[in-house]
C-alpha cells in the first residue's frame, strides 16, 4: 500500500487533507509533536559585585533557555537571586549541568529544582497590601499569621527599612501581594485587616492589584 507523506505524518491514499478524519490526524499530530516547555527554578547567593547578573544570565542564554520570572536583590553585602527559566528537556539539562561550574566561577551557592507552570489561579483575586510602621520585631510574622488563619496565600512579599525623613527614626515597610479566593467577603476582610493593623500601630492599606 502506498502512503502519501504530508508534513510529519503519512496519509492513507483514500484520504484527502480536507477529509474530517485526515483533519483529526493532522490536529493530533501537531499536538503530539509540539515542543513541550519545562521549567527550572534556580536560587543563588554570594558576595555582591558589579557584573554578576550579566554573567549569570548570559550563561542561561548561551545554554538555550529563557528567563520567565526573577527576583534579584542585595541583602547586606550579599547578592541574592531567584529565577525561573524555561526550555525543553535538553536545554534545561544543559543549564543544570552548568550550575556547579558557574557557582565556582562566580563565587555563588546555587541550588535548583525542576518545576511546572502554575495552574489553578483563575479563581483567585490578587490584592496589594502595603504596611508602614516604626521598626520592631515580629511585624512580618504577625501579618503572615493574619492571612494564614484565613487560608489566604501570600504570592509576593518585599520588606525594607529606612530612616524617617525628619526624625531619623527607623521605619519598616512591607509590600505584598495576596491571593483572595473568589468567595472572599472583601469588605469584611478589609475591615478586619485594618482593625488588626490599628491594634499593632501599623499604617496599612489593601486594594486590588491594578493591571
Amino acid at each position: 500500500m502506498n502512503l502519501r507523506y504530508n508534513s510529519s505524518f503519512y496519509l492513507h491514499p483514500l484520504l484527502t487533507e480536507e477529509d474530517p478524519l485526515a483533519l483529526t490526524i493532522i490536529s493530533s499530530d501537531k499536538t503530539n509533536t509540539s515542543t513541550n516547555k519545562s521549567f527550572l527554578v534556580i536560587s543563588a547567593l554570594g558576595a555582591d559585585r558589579p557584573g554578576i547578573i550579566n554573567e549569570f544570565t548570559e550563561s542561561i542564554l548561551n545554554n538555550g533557555c529563557n528567563i520567565v520570572d526573577s527576583r534579584m536583590s542585595v541583602l547586606g553585602g550579599e547578592f541574592a537571586l531567584m529565577l525561573m527559566v524555561e526550555g525543553n528537556w535538553n536545554t534545561l539539562s544543559k543549564v543544570e549541568k552548568s550550575l556547579q561550574g558557574l557557582g565556582e566561577l562566580l563565587g555563588l551557592t546555587i541550588i535548583s529544582k525542576q518545576t511546572k507552570q502554575r495552574e489553578g489561579t483563575q479563581q483567585l483575586i490578587p490584592y496589594s497590601v502595603e504596611v508602614v510602621s516604626l521598626d520592631h520585631p515580629g511585624i512580618v510574622n504577625k501579618l503572615a499569621n493574619f492571612f494564614s488563619q484565613r487560608k489566604i496565600n501570600i504570592e509576593n512579599l518585599n520588606t525594607n527599612t529606612y530612616a524617617a525623613a525628619h526624625t531619623g527614626a527607623k521605619m519598616f515597610s512591607v509590600n505584598m501581594t495576596v491571593e483572595l479566593p473568589a468567595e472572599t467577603h472583601i469588605p469584611r476582610l478589609r475591615d478586619e485587616f485594618l482593625d488588626f493593623c490599628d491594634q499593632l500601630n501599623l499604617d496599612a492599606m489593601i486594594e486590588p492589584v491594578r493591571s
